[in-house]
């Protein structure tokens, strides 16, 4: 079981650009909903993952200029160099990559967050707090998160995901 976490936690990061998922279209209704506040945004996001829906997961981000940054911790960072020695502590990556792998997953996949700490100008904000990403009701994944976000004319829209990566069992 860990090598399968590993692995996957792998393709996670490595996952070569691609096209998203086709997926069913989020209505003009759900995408309203989606996007009210900050926090239907993040609930909007989960329920995504959990349903497998990329595009309403894609629908979340501003459609270009979006930034994906996953940061492997130092120790986590130690131990996969040792088996995969070109491995960046840096990942860029992007949305789209990853609603790709929620549309096509058959894997049950649930984020929790922890300590969410939202602030706000009422048009751009910025939220922070510890994950677990859960697959198949184990924690895959482990860190902190932050997210920019910013308020256009349709709504809240994601900016940008950073996160710390501490894979479990590595």
């Amino acid at each position: 079981m860990k090598r399968a976490s590993i692995c996957f936690f792998t393709a996670l990061m490595i996952l070569p650009l691609g096209a998203m998922a086709q997926s069913r279209t989020p209505s003009p209704d759900q995408l309203t909903k989606d996007t009210v506040d900050v926090k239907h945004v993040m609930s909007a996001y989960h329920e995504a993952i959990v349903t497998h829906d990329g595009a309403r997961l894609a629908s979340l981000f501003i459609p270009q200029g979006s930034t994906w940054l996953n940061v492997l911790s130092d120790k986590a960072f130690t131990r996969l160099r040792t088996t995969k020695p070109g491995i960046p502590k840096i990942k860029v990556g992007n949305y789209q990559d990853f609603a790709k792998i929620v549309s096509q997953s058959t894997k049950h996949m649930d984020p929790e967050h922890q300590h969410v700490r939202i602030q706000s100008d009422g048009t751009i904000a910025s939220v922070y707090f510890d994950y677990a990403f859960m697959i198949d009701g184990k924690p895959e994944n482990r860190g902190s998160e932050t997210w920019t976000l910013v308020k256009g004319d349709d709504g809240w829209r994601i900016a940008t995901i950073i996160y710390s990566s501490n894979p479990v069992g590595l």
